[in-house]
């Protein structure tokens, strides 16, 4: 009997090291992911079949992201990774629970929302959860990659304008597809030396509205947070990439034509190129010579009712690499770079930007080590006759420390410098035209990213040297599962002048604060919902306060990916300057009156994976000394996966008394997106605008006959709306043509 005892206890001392073994072989399993070296050939094709799939280390199951991050994914991935000397390799399998359809827009690249299917990986190779790269695919092999700043932070910090060459395949089977990707070793920032790297995986499923991670995130942050992924162990240090050229050139023929001038139609067959050469494998040298940007998608309008200018976001390839170490410096409304300064004029006849010829230009940017990045820009701008500017250049400096987990502080300085009589040929710099910025930024991220801020200090410089040209100021914000809370704060000197940044607004000083709590109900349709608070106060000495709202609000949003939310707002404002508040050129409102009104802000976007969905907003009631009635929104209907026709629509009902002016101002944008494959799309984009008195059309076919390798044909048309008379009595019916333009460009990718 005592042997049996002995006997069933060691049994069961035996079950319990074993289980013990087993939780600590799968805590290890999940923690980490290991990557060797493929001993055969790995041949993209969606199919996973080589041996060295087999051997590959591979993650643990997928947790939920959304609707809940406390379980398990309903559709589990499983994804391994192995690598050669010129590729990194990721292989993922996307299981179902049964057979079913995808949803995608078209089968454009760079696909993004919430109605997708797609697989993605996340590296970040330097270990310090601030900067990362991004790919995607999805079940029909479209591609996405990006660019992270800021720790993911929130969307706006992934930026998919980024192009760069990578190869991948997908192949949909019965219950379940693959993705195989090949990320080249030299389209990645890397220190070499190195055998950890921090990675995660995610997934976008639209059959279960469901988006999962391998390494858990809290719902409460965005999902390309860089925070929590985990670690990515090489079996061998990387070693150095060898030669890292890549040459772009590019030849493009154009024809314009100005109706509204009455100027003969220009032609013009024009080349330059861009380069990509690596200084190492974590710091890049960008080199453009006449480079040319006519198949950038053309900005969206917007109907102008604000007093002040309106941003539109950077697209253009040669300044998106680590663009966060030029474009970040400050806050929102308040930055001393904006790239768009450079190399981009405004048609005042039709509002459309239009190009403004560079030279050429350099931009070095990356990191030194683990701790330090620095970014380096030099371009010299055209002169343009047609309005008195000489050529200029334009030079930003910047470098970055990390401090702590994943902070950091920064230093920039800005300098644009004009040529003296550039247009006469003589290329000498005018000492008397000059702006320039200094300025120190601290960037606080904490370790789990609850606490995320920002302190900064800036001064601008030129001629005039005037008193007060500082902006200083900073934000910080708390978030919980539950909580969300920010404090923010600018004070922006009067004659603060960054001629090469984006300035809303000067001589002010203003305080403003959101708190947000979240509810998560035991729903089987709201995933979680909650109410809202804040208030922004902005004023200056001369005038005492100048404006401010208060705000309740609240928000839900659907475990069916539709969200909306409304808040109840009280404003103020005070004229300080005359404004015509009809937006139509009208008698303006005096300054020194003053404004209080009522309204309501909401907005609702319906559920995304759908074949049609919409999404509505509105800023409706007291307006100035009327009131206005807006509705601004987008209606998409999708023909998976060949494309999408959309129509983007904004309306604005203003009535004023007498004697300003009322207003009916309407903004129409039909857009059709086609994508006959994977390489060949067409789109075309018309907006109507009644402010500006004008239709335009932009329509360009891409073939993207090789890896980021395309021939773009564009054309451009612009027609008068309304009937109206010139400076010098030209009449002009409604249908003229103002504007037209056509442009052939092939550009190349060649590694040398």
């Amino acid at each position: 009997m005592l042997l049996n005892l002995q006997g069933y206890i060691q049994e069961h001392v035996r079950q319990l090291l074993l289980l013990l073994l087993l939780f600590f072989a799968v805590s290890g399993y999940t923690q980490q992911i290991h990557i060797k070296r493929a001993t055969g050939t790995i041949v993209i094709d969606g199919k996973l079949d080589e041996e060295d799939w087999t051997l590959a280390d591979s993650t643990g199951p997928f947790r939920q992201f959304f609707p809940m991050d406390t379980s398990y994914a309903n559709a589990q991935s499983v994804v391994r990774m192995t690598y050669d000397d010129k590729f990194v390799y990721i292989g993922a399998k996307m299981y179902n629970l049964g057979p079913r359809r995808y949803v995608t827009p078209s089968l454009r690249r760079d696909f993004r929302g919430e109605g997708n299917d797609g697989i993605t990986v996340v590296f970040d190779p330097f270990l310090d959860r601030t900067n990362g790269f991004m790919f995607g695919v999805n079940p029909f092999g479209v591609q996405r990659e990006g660019l992270i700043a800021n720790g993911g932070t929130t969307g706006q910090d992934l930026s998919l304008v980024w192009d760069n060459k990578w190869y991948s395949a997908a192949e949909i089977y019965d219950d379940y597809w693959i993705a195989e990707m090949a990320i080249p070793f030299k389209t990645l920032r890397f220190k070499d030396e190195t055998d950890t790297w921090y990675v995660n995986f995610y997934r976008i499923d639209s059959q279960y509205a469901e988006r999962s991670t391998w390494s858990p995130i809290p719902r409460n942050f965005d999902i390309v947070t860089l925070a929590f992924n985990r670690e990515l162990i090489w079996d061998e240090p990387l070693k150095k990439t060898g030669s890292n050229i890549s040459l772009i050139p590019y030849v493009a023929a154009n024809g314009n034509r100005n109706f509204i001038e009455n100027t003969p139609t220009e032609k013009s067959l024009e080349g330059g190129f861009d380069a990509k050469i690596a200084v190492s494998s974590a710091l890049n040298l960008d080199v453009t010579v006449n480079p040319d940007f006519s198949q950038v998608e053309v900005d969206a309008q917007v109907t102008n009712l604000d007093r002040f200018e309106i941003f539109f976001p950077e697209q253009r390839q040669f300044f998106l690499e680590n663009a966060d170490l030029f474009a970040d410096f400050g806050v929102e409304g308040t930055r001393p770079f904006f790239s768009r300064r450079i190399g981009i004029a405004v048609d005042t006849a039709t509002g459309q930007n239009i190009q403004n010829q560079i030279y050429g230009g350099v931009r070095l940017s990356g990191k030194i080590d683990n701790n330090w990045r620095v970014g380096f820009l030099n371009i010299q701008g055209a002169e343009d006759p047609s309005i008195g500017l000489p050529s200029t250049n334009y030079m930003v400096a910047t470098v970055q420390r990390k401090v702590f987990a994943r902070s950091n502080i920064a230093m920039m300085m800005v300098n644009k410098q004009a040529f003296q009589d550039s247009i006469n040929g003589e290329f000498t710099t005018d000492p008397n035209k000059f702006s320039r910025v200094m300025g120190l930024d601290y960037n606080l991220a904490s370790r789990n990213n609850t606490w995320i801020g920002k302190f900064f200090y800036h001064r601008s410089f030129d001629q005039k040297k005037l008193d007060s040209t500082f902006a200083t100021g900073g934000n910080i914000s708390y978030n919980t599962l539950k909580w969300s809370v920010r404090f923010f704060g600018r004070n922006v000197g009067a004659n603060y002048n960054p001629e090469v940044g984006f300035v809303r607004r000067r001589d002010i000083i203003q305080l403003a604060h959101t708190t947000w709590y979240n509810f998560y109900p035991q729903s089987n349709t709201i995933q979680s919902h909650g109410p809202g608070f804040d208030f922004d106060l902005l004023g200056n000495k001369t005038y005492g306060m100048l404006d401010w709202d208060v705000n309740l609000m609240y928000r839900m949003r659907m475990k069916n990916t539709a969200f909306w939310n409304i808040r109840l707002r009280r404003e103020y404002t005070y004229l300080f300057s005359p404004f015509d508040a009809s937006g139509t050129g009208g008698i303006p409102l005096p300054a020194g009156t003053e404004y209080a009104n009522n309204l309501i802000v909401g907005n609702y976007t319906s559920d995304a994976r759908k074949v049609f969905f919409f999404n509505v907003s509105t800023r409706s009631g007291g307006y100035f000394n009327g009131n206005r009635i807006n509705f601004t929104g987008s209606l998409t209907y999708r023909y998976i996966p060949k494309g999408f026709i959309s129509l983007n629509y904004s309306f604005d009902r203003i009535r004023l008394p007498e004697p300003y002016n009322d207003a009916n101002l309407m903004l129409i944008g039909p857009r059709l997106d086609l994508t006959l494959t994977t390489s060949l799309f067409f789109t075309t984009f018309v907006q109507y605008n009644n402010q500006l008195n004008n239709l335009n059309i932009n329509s360009r076919l891409q073939w993207r006959f090789k890896p980021v390798s395309d021939i773009f044909l564009v054309y451009t048309d612009n027609y008068v709306t309304e009937a109206f008379t010139d400076s010098e009595g030209r009449y002009f019916a409604q249908g003229s043509p103002r504007l037209r333009g056509i442009v052939f460009k092939i550009s190349y990718w060649l590694n040398m």
